[in-house]
């Protein structure tokens, strides 16, 4: 089964940087989509970014665009997030998700799925002075 596991997550001060990384298993190399997401307390879960293994598009939610970079490396199947210029916020818990049936469909191959189906354990993100 697929399996997500993200790490990095920590107490950074305004204006620094962290990286957060999703290692994945299960996953076909080279052909699936991976999301990040965070919530806050008392807050909906947002998108913030996702990625496309074959040809690593892109897209950002707009509050994090020119702060964070999505990437992947296809040999260890991981996708990172990297965050800079980090605000209060910022702060939440941060997931990782994937569609499992991503590699099934030779048509279906967008960078931000409409369905997630396997996420990881989430690792906390705290930004404070």
């Amino acid at each position: 089964q697929v399996r997500l596991v993200e790490s990095g997550g920590g107490l950074a001060q305004p204006g620094g940087s962290l990286r957060l990384s999703c290692a994945a298993s299960g996953l076909t190399p080279g052909d699936y989509a991976i999301g990040w997401f965070r919530q806050a307390p008392g807050k909906e879960r947002e998108r913030v970014s996702c990625i496309k293994a074959s040809d690593g598009s892109t897209d950002y939610a707009e509050s994090v665009k020119g702060r964070f970079t999505i990437s992947r490396d296809n040999f260890k199947t991981t996708v990172y997030l990297q965050m800079d210029t980090l605000k209060p916020e910022d702060t939440a818990d941060y997931y990782c998700a994937t569609y499992s049936q991503y590699y099934v469909s030779s048509d279906y191959r967008p960078t931000c799925p409409a369905e997630y189906d396997a996420w990881g354990q989430g690792t906390r993100v705290t930004v404070s002075s």
